[in-house]
């Protein structure tokens, strides 16, 4: 059957991710955030090894470049039919995936995962107070703050390497605008297309620094494998949490997003060995209750949208 075939069949033939978008309506965004979550702290935890052999910077890089490739194939981004708006907020995506991602995975090659995640979580969370207007909301931030205390700081000191936690500080920054940006393009682009244009720019954004870390990259053996944890981090968790943020809003998705310190503790402690004190376990006991009460509240926050119009992300370019 060809590819040209107009009407039905090509709309079968030419996936824009519009029909994985559009079957996702039915699932819940909490199950989506979690799926991410879980999905970005294992890929994260099989690539310590790979950025041992060769370095976070071309690691992440690498994942940034067959992540854009992949999606690209999947979903033909029609660059002819985009707007300035549509470039500039794909492009912006771009490079804020591109700084985050490199700065988390530098942070994880000198830190524990459980600490840096938790602290990247302070942008999230910043997200989660900015606009909150009941106590609910200011409470559950403060319960989850409280968490990201407890599992970065132990035995009276923080993690002992400081270029390890500002490299986690400056992905906290850049996870507050990833928020913040992925919201807007998830609403300008139909189906995945925004993500897929967001990955391309991330991809040309970090592979230059990646040849500056590494020249030879080109000629490394984990040069294949990294296509797996590209589709761990970022592309499955990215596509999952653009979905999600169609159905929820920011802030209810900031402070959800606070069991992912949680997620990378215990996955850091089974995968990496990286042991958890009595006083980092207290700490996941309160992003989980915080995410627990989030769910709930988020789903009276949807039952009350369902009764206004609500923007979906198929404004973009028929």
């Amino acid at each position: 059957m060809s590819k040209k075939n107009s009407g039905d069949g090509e709309m079968a033939l030419a996936p824009d991710g519009s029909r994985i978008v559009a079957s996702s309506r039915s699932v819940p965004p909490e199950l989506m955030a979690i799926g991410s979550m879980f999905s970005v702290q294992l890929g994260a935890a099989l690539a310590v090894p790979v950025m041992a052999a060769i370095g976070p910077a071309t690691t992440t890089a690498l994942r940034l470049f067959w992540s854009g490739i992949l999606l690209a194939l999947f979903v033909r981004p029609r660059f002819s039919r985009m707007t300035p708006y549509q470039w500039l907020g794909g492009a912006s995506l771009g490079v804020v995936i591109a700084t985050m991602t490199v700065c988390y995975f530098v942070a994880i090659s000198r830190i524990p995962m459980g600490p840096a995640t938790s602290i990247e979580f302070l942008g999230p969370l910043g997200v989660a107070l900015i606009g909150a207007r009941k106590l609910i909301h200011l409470v559950l931030a403060i319960v989850a703050g409280t968490g990201v205390f407890l599992l970065t700081r132990e035995n009276a000191h923080w993690s002992v390497d400081v270029l390890g936690v500002g490299f986690a500080a400056a992905a906290a920054l850049g996870w507050a605008t990833y928020i913040l940006l992925m919201k807007r393009v998830g609403a300008a682009f139909p189906g995945l297309q925004g993500l897929s244009i967001a990955l391309l720019v991330a991809a040309v954004a970090a592979v230059p620094i990646s040849f500056a870390a590494r020249p030879n990259v080109l000629a490394v053996a984990p040069f294949v494998s990294t296509i797996g944890l590209a589709v761990l981090t970022p592309l499955l968790p990215y596509a999952l949490e653009m979905m999600a943020l169609r159905k929820m809003s920011t802030r209810a998705f900031g402070i959800f997003m606070s069991m992912e310190p949680a997620i990378s503790a215990v996955l850091g402690y089974v995968i990496l060995a990286q042991r958890l004190s009595l006083r980092q376990i207290s700490g996941i006991g309160c992003v989980v209750l915080a995410s627990a009460i989030t769910a709930v509240r988020n789903q009276e926050e949807i039952a009350s949208q369902k009764k206004t119009p609500m923007v979906q992300g198929d404004l973009g370019a028929p």
